[in-house]
């Protein structure tokens, strides 16, 4: 058991600081005297039963000893009521047995006496200096029993007055089981007193708080307990004292809530002290017990480690493990309390700490302690360390290494955010883009994970021995931390910090399109193709007029082209795991282009290819800017502006030739303010028909065409692509590199400098949709003439209101013949456009931006049967 050292405080009222010493043995648990012949089925008739629906008022049966000499005395009771735990007591607590003192007792089902049994006196004062409190052996679990033996004998020394057998019913439980409190019930529902229930809740722990049996559960009577708890000077935690109650023969899990009543009884009606010595109790079963009242989740003080209580907390284990060791359940019970415990005050389960001795004493290995000195203790530690006692038991203490390796990530906490220092509990900002930094004090070896949690959710998993991993927020104040999963299995999460996100002012700036990466020159990135499984990095903030800072994200048209084998090309911001979105989907020696908008958080983006080797090429057209300054976003269409078939736009009705450029006038389109109050067109253009594998263009009118491309396609091929292009005098113009080809353009939108449109926010990659597993739609291809609705408003992150347009980008994979898809707005009439054009067997992707109405878009498919899958980047609102 533990010694009290009377050095605190009650939470909010000042206590005498007075250093009140007391011896602590192992010994005031429980022995159980099981011997042959004994029913332990039978227990449950002393009132042992799992659990309670309340209070179990217990009671104390006093016998006087006979003296049968000065030094000895006995008593012989056959026939008394039922009982479950007895121990011998007497008057002055100063006063010692100096010989040996004995018990045993009656099996009451089966009439059988057990072997007889050595108490172990305590010594005075274990729960302080207390006024009417008696001198006591430790007391012994004996199940159902309704007779019992006592024999002392003082050897040379008068036996002490007031000699008694003390006979504990625990009482009966209201009802069999015992439920369980969850993490987050009240501290104080375990029945406390109005002191305990009166603090505020403990600090949070980066360890899950584990089931426990509280003492409302295990039928505490807590009329006992009229004084109220007494808490840690300085409310911190530093070590964790394990214990066991030095049962001598086994029990039943069934027994062990009749055990820890028997124990409180004990110690407050026989002992007199304040309550159970032990902060918490664990059975073989690895059932965890509330001890000493105050609340789970508080540094409440206990009378378990004499001279170092102070400081600590303590768990018993119900057994003797002096000659076995504990179960791994009981292991994982005192595991899951430590990580618990200690997790609160951020302290490593299998680290060092530093205690200052409240009494001057010697350990079990001979270490002496000065009153008032500091020492270092493991931060999970035996009984025996800081108290001159066997206890926890010689086979259980070398297991307590086991414990301190089976907690989860210790000292989990974030550092950083955006590069920016924060302590836990602090308060960052971002304009969307979210870099957190970690760390832990557990081995990368130990931990094999982490999650980024975003308002509870996990977002981003990143290896055990990463220390960053990002993502992008939306609008708003949002609760980020990290979770660990160790190679045991067990998690920790790391304490919060608030992050808000001012993705308000988010806006597009278009540029002349220009060639950051070209892998086939070494522009941007090393000369040579891309690898299976390779990832090339491209640096984008700071480079061709693109700002260093305030960029949340960047669009690019990138193109994969001479790949050996089929794959796909994922595009991603750094820092974070790549999602299984893809952006670019290709088939041997094919050339196909994608627009992309990637979230930038630290200035660079990521490609990764899935097979073979690939070039890669990319242009970029424009980047959205957290500083305010850009283009807001409105949406227009899809209306087709443009069709040389047909000479749809004011064009000529004839493709477009070798080296051909074709201007297409906006001022003509329904629906667009004045030239000068577009910035940038949103279009969906489309080649078809084209004579021979050539490339197109989209750039400003007026302006020098530079080497970024649009489309690229072979003879014969349909192909469409998303293209922002910036508008300098209400004109855009497409050159065609070889050859002839038809040209088809569809308006979705353009973005102003009035500041009349929606604004950015970035989120994602994410996938929405699937038809291929039914995610978001159902599980089926679309069939010819068929539509598909998806809702978007409300889900993976986007407002459910106040969103004007999102991001998506749409694949079309396995169709069964040559077709075409439209996304457009639910709730409205589709028009021609088309957004994906495919044949038979081809997957194909391209960007979409499009409106969002009542909350939902369209998918139709053309002809045949098609599988559509869509990931969202990005959204525009107001």
């Amino acid at each position: 058991m533990g010694n009290y050292v009377i050095a605190s405080r009650m939470r909010g009222t000042a206590l005498a600081a007075a250093l009140g010493v007391v011896a602590t043995l192992c010994l005031p648990g429980v022995a159980v005297a099981a011997g042959p012949g004994t029913d332990r089925a039978g227990s449950s008739a002393s009132g042992a039963s799992a659990g309670t629906g309340g209070p179990v008022e217990g009671t104390v049966r006093r016998l006087a000893l006979e003296p049968r000499s000065a030094t000895e005395a006995a008593v012989s009771a056959h026939g008394t009521e039922r009982f479950g735990l007895m121990g011998v007591s007497w008057k002055d607590a100063a006063a010692e047995v100096q010989g040996k003192i004995e018990a045993r007792s009656r099996n009451a089902v089966t009439g059988a006496w057990t072997q007889w049994v050595t108490l172990e006196p305590l010594k005075a004062g274990l729960d302080g200096d207390r006024p009417g409190a008696r001198g006591a052996t430790e007391p012994v679990w004996v199940g159902a029993a309704d007779g019992a033996e006592v024999r002392v004998s003082g050897g040379t020394a008068a036996l002490p007055a007031g000699l008694e057998l003390d006979l504990v019913d625990p009482g009966t439980a209201g009802r069999d089981g015992a439920a369980k409190t969850k993490p987050g019930q009240g501290a104080a529902a375990s029945g406390a007193r109005a002191a305990a229930a009166a603090v505020a809740p403990g600090p949070e722990s980066t360890a899950p708080r584990p089931d426990v049996v509280s003492r409302a559960q295990w039928g505490a009577d807590e009329s006992l307990n009229n004084e109220g708890p007494i808490y840690l000077a300085g409310g911190k935690i530093k070590a964790l004292f394990v214990h066991h109650t030095a049962a001598t023969a086994p029990y039943e899990c069934t027994d062990s809530a009749a055990i820890v009543r028997g124990l409180h009884v004990y110690h407050v009606k026989t002992n007199g002290w304040r309550d159970l010595g032990y902060n918490f109790l664990v059975d073989k079963c690895g059932t965890l017990f509330e001890g000493r009242q105050g609340g789970v989740d508080q540094p409440v003080m206990g009378a378990h480690t004499y001279g170092f209580n102070s400081e600590s907390t303590s768990v018993a284990v119900l057994g003797d493990y002096t000659n076995a060791g504990a179960s791994p359940a009981a292991l994982d019970g005192i595991a899951n309390m430590a990580a618990y415990k200690l997790g609160q005050y951020d302290v490593d389960m299998d680290g060092t700490t530093t205690l200052t001795a409240g009494a001057t004493q010697k350990n079990y290995a001979g270490t002496s302690f000065t009153a008032g000195q500091p020492y270092q203790f493991r931060t999970v530690s035996g009984h025996r360390d800081g108290f001159n006692t066997e206890c926890p038991g010689h086979q259980l203490y070398p297991q307590l290494d086991t414990i301190r390796k089976a907690g989860p990530a210790a000292r989990l906490k974030i550092s950083a955010v955006n590069e920016q220092p924060v302590a836990p509990g602090g308060t960052a900002k971002t304009p969307g883009q979210l870099v957190v930094d970690f760390s832990t004090s557990t081995a990368s070896g130990l931990v094999n994970s982490f999650e980024l949690l975003v308002d509870g959710t996990p977002v981003a998993t990143v290896a055990g021995d990463a220390t960053r991993v990002a993502t992008m927020l939306g609008l708003g104040s949002h609760r980020v931390q990290i979770r660990a999963t160790a190679k045991n299995g067990k998690m920790s999460t790391s304490l919060p910090v608030t992050v808000e996100a001012d993705v308000s002012d988010v806006k597009y700036v278009p540029v002349q399109p220009k060639r950051l990466m070209d892998t086939r020159a070494g522009l941007g990135a090393p000369q040579a193709k891309v690898g299976p499984g390779g990832v090339v990095a491209l640096k984008v903030a700071g480079v061709q007029g693109v700002p260093a800072y305030g960029v949340t994200s960047v669009v690019l048209n990138v193109t994969a082209t001479n790949p050996t084998e089929a794959g796909h090309v994922s595009v991603y911001p750094n820092g974070t795991v790549r999602t299984s979105a893809s952006n670019l989907n290709f088939t041997p020696g094919q050339t196909i282009p994608n627009l992309v908008v990637v979230p930038v958080h630290d200035g660079i983006v990521q490609f990764y290819n899935s097979a073979g080797t690939v070039d890669l090429i990319a242009d970029i057209t424009g980047y959205f800017l957290a500083s305010g300054e850009g283009g807001t976003h409105m949406n227009v269409g899809p209306k087709r502006v443009l069709d040389t078939r047909s000479g749809t736009g004011g064009v000529p009705t004839a493709p477009v030739g070798q080296g051909g450029v074709l201007d297409l006038d906006l001022s003509a389109v329904d629906g667009l303010p004045a030239p000068d109050g577009i910035t940038a067109v949103v279009l969906n253009v489309t080649a078809t028909n084209p004579t021979q594998s050539s490339f197109v263009s989209v750039y400003p009118t007026g302006t020098t065409r530079t080497s970024a491309s649009n489309l690229n396609f072979t003879a014969g091929q349909t192909i469409p692509n998303l293209v922002i292009v910036p508008v300098v005098n209400g004109k855009v113009s497409f050159y065609n590199n070889a050859g002839s080809v038809d040209l088809i353009a569809d308006i979705t939108g353009y973005f102003t400098a009035s500041g009349a449109g929606a604004k950015h926010s970035n989120l994602g990659p994410k996938r929405l949709m699937d038809t291929r597993e039914g995610l978001g739609v159902a599980k089926a291809p679309v069939g010819q003439g068929g539509v598909v609705t998806l809702t978007v408003a409300g889900v993976e992150g986007v407002p459910a209101t106040g969103v004007t347009a999102v991001i998506l980008n749409v694949t079309a994979t396995n169709p069964t013949t040559s077709s075409h898809v439209s996304v457009y707005p639910s709730g409205t009439t589709r028009t021609s456009a088309s957004n994906l054009n495919f044949t038979a067997g081809q997957t194909i992707p391209n960007l979409v931006i499009v409106p969002v109405v009542d909350g939902k878009v369209s998918f139709y498919n053309n002809a045949g049967s098609v599988d559509l899958i869509a990931d969202i980047t990005g959204y525009f609102s107001k």
